[in-house]
This record gives C-alpha cells, sequence and structure tokens, in this order.
C-alpha cells in the first residue's frame, strides 16, 4: 500500500504547474494519475469536482489499496474528496475485498472545466466516465472558435464539447448521437448552464446524418432500413470524435484505414470558411500520416485545408513516446 501511495504521490507532484494552471481556468476535473506510464498499470486516479474516481482495468484494488490512494490525494492536494472505486477488468476471486463507497460518493456531483458546469457520476448504467477528460484540450479549441457560430457535434455522447460551445457564445449546437441515455445527460448539462434553447439533441446513427448533411446518398444494408430525415446544412464548426471502429446498418466506422469515409461528408457539410476539430483514439496511427490523409481526402473532396494543426493533450495524460494515443486535429477551408 505504502509503494502505490508513493507513486500517487509523486505523480501529483509532476502536475503541480498544470494544476494552478487548471484551477486558474476554472477547472476543477483532471487525472492524477495515469498508471499505464506512472507506475501502476491498469490504473486511473481522477478528480471530478468533489469526487475522486479511482479506475481498474485489470485487477481489481482491494478496500485498503483504495483507502491508501484516497489518503494520499488527500495529503498531496489538502482537497477532502468523496472517493469510489470502479473496476473494468477481470471478476476478481469471490472473497475480494470490495471497497466500499458512501452515500456521498455515489450520489451525482457537478465538476467543471473552464467555468462549465458538467454532470458526473461514479457509478452509472454505462462504462465510461460522463466526461472523457482527454479531449480536455480540444474542448479548449472550440470555447476559443464557438462565438458567434454554428456547431455540429458528431458522436458527442454526453454533448460536453456541444455545452463548452454554447457557454462560449455559440449561436446554435447540433449534438449527435445514438444513445439516448448519453443526450439525456447532455441536455440536462445545457440546462445546468443555461444554454438549452441552443443546445438540440438528435438520436441518431451519426452515419446517415453526416451523409444527408453534406448532401450524399444514404449508404444501407437493406432497402427498409429507416434513418432519421435531415436537409443538407452547414455548419461554421465541426466536431467529429469517432470510435474507433463501429459496424452497423448505414456501414461501418474504421479510423485507422477510412477515415476519409468521414471526414469528406464532415468537410463537404462545413461552411466556406469554417473549422473541423477531428479526433482519432488509436495509439497506432501515426500523428503526421493521419494529417496527410486528411489533407489528401479534403483535396479529392474539393476542399483543400487552409490549415491543419495538431492540438496536444494536456500532460495529466502522459505517454512513454511524448505521442498520447488521442490525436487532435483542427482544420480550416
Amino acid at each position: 500500500m505504502d509503494a502505490l501511495a508513493d507513486v500517487v504521490r509523486r505523480a501529483i507532484d509532476r502536475r503541480r504547474e498544470l494544476l494552478l494552471r487548471l484551477h486558474a481556468e476554472g477547472t476543477d476535473c483532471y487525472r492524477l494519475l495515469h498508471g499505464t506510464v506512472e507506475g501502476a498499470p491498469g490504473l486511473t486516479v481522477d478528480r471530478y469536482g468533489p469526487l475522486l474516481l479511482v479506475q481498474t482495468f485489470r485487477e481489481a484494488l482491494p478496500a485498503a489499496a483504495v483507502a491508501a490512494v484516497h489518503a494520499a490525494v488527500g495529503e498531496a492536494t489538502g482537497l477532502t474528496l468523496e472517493v469510489a472505486h470502479r473496476h473494468r477488468g477481470a471478476p476478481p476471486p469471490a472473497d475480494h475485498a470490495w471497497h466500499r463507497p458512501t452515500e456521498a460518493a455515489l450520489a451525482e456531483h457537478v465538476c467543471h472545466e473552464g467555468g462549465t458546469r458538467f454532470l458526473i457520476q461514479a457509478h452509472h448504467r454505462g462504462q465510461d466516465p460522463w466526461l472523457f477528460l482527454d479531449l480536455r484540450a480540444g474542448r479548449r479549441a472550440v470555447r476559443a472558435l464557438a462565438p458567434g457560430r454554428s456547431v455540429l457535434n458528431l458522436f458527442a455522447y454526453t454533448c460536453g464539447v456541444g455545452t463548452v460551445a454554447a457557454v462560449a457564445g455559440a449561436v446554435s449546437v447540433q449534438n449527435v448521437d445514438f444513445a439516448a441515455s448519453a443526450l439525456e445527460v447532455g441536455r440536462r448539462n445545457a440546462a445546468a448552464n443555461g444554454v438549452a434553447e441552443r443546445c438540440a439533441t438528435l438520436q441518431s446513427d451519426c452515419l446517415p446524418v453526416l451523409r444527408q448533411l453534406a448532401g450524399q446518398p444514404v449508404q444501407r444494408r437493406g432497402k427498409h432500413v429507416p434513418f432519421v430525415r435531415v436537409e443538407r446544412q452547414r455548419f461554421d464548426l465541426i466536431v467529429l470524435d469517432p470510435p474507433r471502429f463501429a459496424k452497423g446498418r448505414f456501414g461501418t466506422i474504421d479510423v485507422v484505414h477510412d477515415y476519409g469515409s468521414l471526414w469528406k461528408p464532415c468537410l463537404l457539410a462545413l461552411a466556406d470558411g469554417g473549422a473541423a476539430l477531428a479526433t482519432n483514439h488509436v495509439p497506432e496511427v501515426d500523428e503526421a500520416e493521419w494529417h496527410r490523409a486528411l489533407r489528401r481526402s479534403a483535396e479529392k473532396a474539393g476542399r483543400p485545408l487552409r490549415s491543419l494543426d495538431g492540438v496536444p493533450v494536456d500532460p495529466d495524460f502522459p505517454s512513454f513516446d511524448g505521442r498520447p494515443p488521442l490525436k487532435i486535429a483542427l482544420a480550416t477551408v
């Protein structure tokens, strides 16, 4: 337990400067330990406002270890946080000594990023936390670009990017995702920030929606597969945050081998002078090669890019080689 506590304290020490910057911008949610790189493989420790979320992806931590992590965080930060452990790996032995969170830890909480309010809950029906912390740099870029613009947020999940855009002054935001429960959290995020009237949600597979917005025919497996109908439209800012791979009734998403099938319609739905923020979560994808592929795809689509820049992930998500798995690209046409 002492060794794990030391790992946690050292990780927090490495973040001192970053935490000061984040606090100054109104952010109280961040990763305190990225165990794969920082000496505790299969373990992450995240702060979400008043909640400390300890997640395990290999072996579950016993109650005593969770308590040691909790105490180390309190000593290193001076914060009094509720703690909850969430295990996402193989089932532990039947006699595993589980950490038992308090009712307060399991309650719904509010955390903040750049002053924007986000709902968070340690245990819920889904697998992932309601806010992905590694995408913070992307949301920061959207915050700077959004004022006065129309925004399309694809694969929106709980609409974190869309909420940030609306709070920053976007005139309208359309969030698209297939998961009704995630969009409901997104609507509540928008309401919590007083921007519900500018944040629309559309429950749908993103592929048919994107293709219709771009003026392309919808591809589907079977003539009688229904889909949500939308009119062709262009947006000033589009956020494209797809999963690594997904196969459905409207085609296959494969960000390793065929990012262009998403990128082309994205650019066709982008207004002249607009901007697109795209992500790629696959560690094996080389960022420079991905950028070249994005430029080639834009040329073929007749929408050459005026600029294409990487958006570095914040340093609470370190990597062994300085190239984090999440890559964020910001392009303009």
